[in-house]
């Protein structure tokens, strides 16, 4: 399939629902379908290609996400650098609802998710520095006020964490906490694509000091609110991103035998 789109976006439904001149494509994969139909649209000329995680009627909870499939699917259309806007809960009190979040480090605590496109041989990628160096400057710079770094902790879901959990995830160097985050990242990775996250927080974890138990109208309803914001955020870092990739991602698979053939 010839290129489609350069640039991509991980997120909701309601981030693109107003752009203009938008083309749907339907793309098949060796995992599945993905997701959703992915969307492609020009924003500040260049061409954009947006997938709906969960599906365009969040269909999919986080343990059920084809992120295989949505991978793929986006590497098919041309796509080499993504953004990956998240809801997350805050794990310290001062990263409260509406605050912006930049992460730089992953801490896995999923189960039972295929994390690897690699099922045969010994391909070992690396993935010390999770999130592209480039991608983060370009998120940072386009929205002054976000926290600049800090640890992603992704949790199997889809119920939220116990206090205790929480207060764990804090002592181990956590910053925020999500479901969706790996194996996204780290599938990334596994592409040579660039992949960078931006995190909402909705909410404060339940074991933060202070903190309620989180619900899940809470969460959606601080997502809601801060829809246009992040969709304002994206636009203007998918337009700034550069062209040229000088970072480390497009040779993250030099000198490995791939036992597939990317797209």
């Amino acid at each position: 399939m010839s290129a489609v789109a350069e640039l991509g976006v991980i997120g909701g439904s309601g981030l693109y629902a107003l752009l203009d001149n938008a083309v749907q494509h339907v793309v098949d994969t060796p995992y599945g379908a993905p997701s959703d139909a992915v969307t492609v649209a020009e924003v500040g000329g260049r061409r954009v290609a947006f997938l709906p995680r969960h599906g365009r009627d969040h269909r999919f909870p986080p343990h059920r996400i084809p992120y295989r499939a949505n991978l793929w699917a986006l590497r098919s259309l041309g796509v080499r650098q993504i953004l990956a806007p998240c809801a997350v809960g805050g794990l310290r009190p001062e990263l409260g609802p509406g605050t912006f979040v930049v992460p730089d480090q992953l801490i896995d605590r999923t189960s039972g998710r295929c994390q690897t496109f690699f099922d045969s041989g010994a391909v070992h990628v690396s993935f010390a520095d999770p999130y592209c160096p480039v991608g983060r400057r370009t998120a940072l710079a386009a929205m002054p006020d976000a926290v600049d770094g800090g640890t992603m902790v992704v949790v199997e879901g889809p119920r939220f964490s116990t206090r205790a959990e929480s207060r764990w995830f804090t002592a181990i160097g956590g910053a925020v906490v999500n479901m969706t985050g790996h194996p996204e990242a780290v599938l990334a990775r596994e592409l040579a694509l660039c992949y960078t996250a931006v995190a909402l927080v909705t909410d404060l974890d339940a074991g933060v000091e202070g903190g309620q138990a989180v619900t899940h109208e809470e969460v959606f309803r601080v997502f809601g609110e801060n829809t246009d914001r992040l969709r304002g955020v994206l636009l203007d870092a998918v337009a700034a991103l550069p062209a040229d990739r000088a970072c480390p991602c497009p040779q993250a698979l030099d000198g490995l035998k791939l036992p597939i053939e990317l797209p």
